[in-house]
Parts: structure tokens; C-alpha cells; sequence
């Protein structure tokens, strides 16, 4: 058996300078599934994406879908790729035992947690407070460092990164500290400023975009102030769930997070092309 990617369409050239195609995949020439590849929107040609991969279900757990992703590999190297991810669904376990086999390493992970009707209290002796304009550029231009690294740490070339978290937080915040549907906030501890917290929206959601307790404060409990600020503002605005990616490696949050109720929803995954 030859299991084989058939080109099913021309090679499509986006605005954004993105390029994909879809593939059939074959087996003796047999149609057995679909792959669908392509490039990123930011890290462009160096990074491609796996955006879909179905498998038939009589050609299942017979080692398909393992042939197709590798082939799609090759189709990326091809490109000029030294990277490549996939999003796996968190109910999708056979498709992240097939990442993993692969050698895809998880990134991040999209959590969501519903939210009551009662905004939670803060702890004796914290407060919340707006940012203000003198405190927003530090904060800033700290979060744009922090957010490229993270990027850095999945592989992502320093240029790439930084391009990308200047591009983000661009996005989610073109009017500064002034952009409309954005809470920006200090956390206060006794008077003393102890941590941050961007809040908006994604998807129909309030969306946990950047919360950070100060080095100098952690392991004392403010970030799980933060994060009950979260929800406190996002039941406040209306939202009915609350959302955020947390990226691999950052254990502390991650059992927060848990501890807190939220649930994985999606698992960004990454692998370098050698």
C-alpha cells in the first residue's frame, strides 16, 4: 500500500501573502482523505500550518494519517518552512497521540471557563484600579518583550516573534490605553500596585489577553486576584464565559488556571523542520 498527497486545487496566494493548498490523499491512488496546508499570516514562509487533515473511516488507525502529515511536511520544506504547527481539539485525543508520535510539541493551550451571575470579591485588602497613561508604556513595552519570548521559546526566530507580538498588540490595542472594549487594570495590594490585567473579547467571550502579577509580589496569592478580577469584570460586561491561552512550560499558571475551573479547549502544536 502507497499512500500518496494529490494536489486538488491550484496553489492559493492570499492578500495576506499566505499560500495553501488542498490534497487528497490517496492509497494506490484510492481517495482515502483530505489535507488542507499552509503558511502563516505573520511568520509567513518560514512557519506552515496544518489547517485540516481527515482521514476516511475505513482507512483509519492504518498508519494514514501519519504518511499524509509527514508528506505534508515535505510539501513545507519544499516551501522554504523550518517550522510547522497544527490545532488539535481537546476531545481529539487519537489526533494529538499523532502529533505527539510525530514529534510536535505542545506550545499552548486554549482554556475557557463559564462564568455565574455573581461577580467574585477580591481578597481583604485588594483593589482594582484603571492603568494609568504613565504606568500604560511601561507596562507595554514590557508585555510586547514577554509575549515575543514566549514565541521564542516555540521555536519561533526572534525576528519572527518580536514581529508578531508588536503586530498583536497592535491589534488589540490600536487606541492605547483609549481602545474601546478594552480593560486595562492594576491589582493594589495594602496601596501597592501588584500585578496587571488586559481584559476583552474574542469569539462571543471575555478574553483573558495579558495578566501578570509583579516579580517582586508573586507566590502571595495575586494571581488568583487577578484572575477573580477577571471574571468579576467579565460577568459584569455580560459575558456568560471567559477565555485565555496559556503557553507550555508555565506551570504556575497552568494549576491556576485548573484550580479556577478552567478547562482545555484546543492545543496548539509546533514542530522544527529540520
Amino acid at each position: 500500500m502507497t499512500t500518496t498527497l494529490r494536489p486538488i486545487e491550484p496553489l492559493q496566494r492570499a492578500a495576506d501573502g499566505t499560500r495553501s493548498r488542498r490534497y487528497q490523499v490517496c492509497v494506490n491512488s484510492r481517495p482515502a482523505g483530505v489535507i488542507h496546508l499552509g503558511t502563516h499570516p505573520v511568520f509567513g514562509d518560514s512557519t506552515a500550518r496544518i489547517l485540516d487533515l481527515r482521514i476516511g473511516e475505513p482507512d483509519r488507525r492504518r498508519g494514514r494519517g501519519t504518511v499524509a502529515a509527514l508528506a505534508a511536511e515535505e510539501v513545507a520544506r519544499g516551501w522554504g518552512c523550518r517550522r510547522i504547527e497544527t490545532s488539535v481539539p481537546a476531545e481529539a485525543e487519537a489526533a494529538l497521540r499523532l502529533a505527539t508520535a510525530l514529534g510536535y510539541v505542545l506550545g499552548s493551550r486554549g482554556m475557557v471557563k463559564t462564568l455565574g451571575d455573581i461577580p467574585p470579591e477580591l481578597p481583604a485588602g485588594s483593589r482594582s484600579r484603571p492603568m494609568t497613561r504613565a504606568e500604560f508604556d511601561p507596562w507595554l513595552a514590557h508585555s510586547v518583550e514577554a509575549y515575543a519570548q514566549d514565541w521564542v521559546n516555540c521555536a519561533v526566530p526572534e525576528a519572527d516573534a518580536r514581529t508578531k507580538s508588536e503586530r498583536d498588540y497592535a491589534s488589540l490595542l490600536p487606541e492605547g490605553l483609549a481602545t474601546a472594549g478594552v480593560t486595562l487594570s492594576v491589582l493594589e495590594h495594602e496601596g501597592t500596585p501588584v500585578g496587571t490585567l488586559q481584559l476583552g473579547s474574542h469569539d462571543g467571550m471575555a478574553f483573558v489577553h495579558d495578566v501578570e502579577t509583579d516579580a517582586r509580589y508573586r507566590g502571595r496569592g495575586h494571581g488568583r486576584s487577578l484572575m477573580l478580577l477577571a471574571e468579576a469584570q467579565a460577568i459584569t460586561a455580560g459575558s456568560a464565559a471567559i477565555a485565555l491561552n496559556v503557553f507550555a512550560g508555565n506551570t504556575p499558571a497552568e494549576r491556576l488556571y485548573e484550580s479556577l475551573g478552567y478547562e482545555t479547549t484546543i492545543r496548539h502544536l509546533y514542530k522544527p523542520l529540520l
